[in-house]
């Protein structure tokens, strides 16, 4: 009511003398606001090819919800749909707990140098590429004599045959989500290890003075001092979960295609592997199928956030 009380050209005036004393900060602003424009905006404009029969040789042609109607009707959509969320929420869930269990861990460390290599090693998978991390594990879990882990488990008599894990479709699931904790959990402990420093020591010296143990402390200050930053990482990464192509298309082959196929390889598969002229489309649904089913995982983790401890983050 105050703002618009004041007459338009004082606030326009205002606004002027604004910009000009913070001009130095727009500058700045204005390389990621053209990167957000030409990389997230601006392909917002593609959306319109969902409802058209595109393959580049002819011009769109106005096809309306047939291209979704097609998408629904085919039985290996939706067991690509299923795996994607199976492999996606699963791995989240998993990586999280993980890198959360590992903060800890390091957390308690008192030898900073010890403290400082463990983090160094915990963190240096991430950097490696799924190409070259998809090569490592396969030559670890070989069904052959030249599959480390296989020779392992028969000479401590777990098994008296080789395994096939990365080509049996009762095996994949589970070495996936081994091979993603492996690669990715260090990377996530970085934001729960920045999290811990920031809590204030007095809240432990005076736990100390009553009593508390190091694992009373570790679960009535440690942990609820966390569970923001849980919450928090969950949330935002619900976003992505309909994101998962690299690990997937690295690790499949023909005989786990039935637990191995994602939204996105099924794409890709549609698109270059079909043996007709891509249909761009009909991938381009399927891509705005997947960013309405993640917007709307983020907005019920969300809700869930705001009933569980009063606020969200949308």
């Amino acid at each position: 009511m105050v703002s618009a009380s004041i007459p338009k050209d004082i606030r326009r005036s205002r606004l002027k003398a604004r910009i000009l004393k913070y001009k130095g900060f727009y500058l700045m602003f204005l390389p990621v606001l053209a990167f957000a424009i030409i990389f997230h905006y601006l392909p917002m404009l593609g959306i319109r090819f969902a409802f058209t029969k595109y393959n580049l040789i002819k011009d769109p042609v106005f096809v309306g919800f047939k291209n979704f109607e097609r998408l629904f009707s085919m039985p290996n959509f939706w067991s690509a749909f299923a795996n994607t969320l199976n492999l996606s929420i699963v791995k989240l869930l998993l990586n999280t707990f993980m890198a959360v269990i590992i903060s800890l861990l390091l957390n308690e460390m008192v030898n900073i140098h010890a403290k400082k290599l463990a983090q160094t090693i915990i963190y240096i998978p991430h950097f490696m590429s799924w190409v070259v991390t998809a090569s490592v594990f396969q030559m670890l879990f070989s069904p052959t004599t030249a599959g480390l882990v296989n020779q392992a488990l028969m000479k401590l008599g777990v098994t008296t045959q080789n395994i096939y894990f990365l080509g049996d479709s009762k095996w994949w699931t589970p070495t996936y989500y081994i091979i993603n904790v492996w690669r990715d959990t260090g990377w996530g402990t970085i934001i729960f290890m920045a999290t811990l420093t920031g809590i204030d020591p007095g809240i432990y010296e005076a736990a100390s003075i009553d009593g508390c143990g190091r694992w009373q402390k570790m679960w009535y200050i440690t942990l609820p001092s966390l569970s923001n930053t849980i919450i928090t990482v969950l949330i935002l990464n619900l976003a992505k979960v309909m994101n998962l192509f690299e690990s997937a298309f690295v690790l499949q082959n023909d005989a786990v295609m039935n637990v191995s196929q994602v939204l996105q390889t099924y794409v890709y598969y549609q698109t270059f592997n079909s043996g007709t002229i891509p249909d761009y489309g009909f991938t381009t649904a399927i891509g705005l199928f997947r960013s309405v089913v993640g917007m709307l995982l983020v907005l019920a983790c969300n809700v869930a956030s705001k009933r569980v401890r009063g606020r969200g983050i949308v």
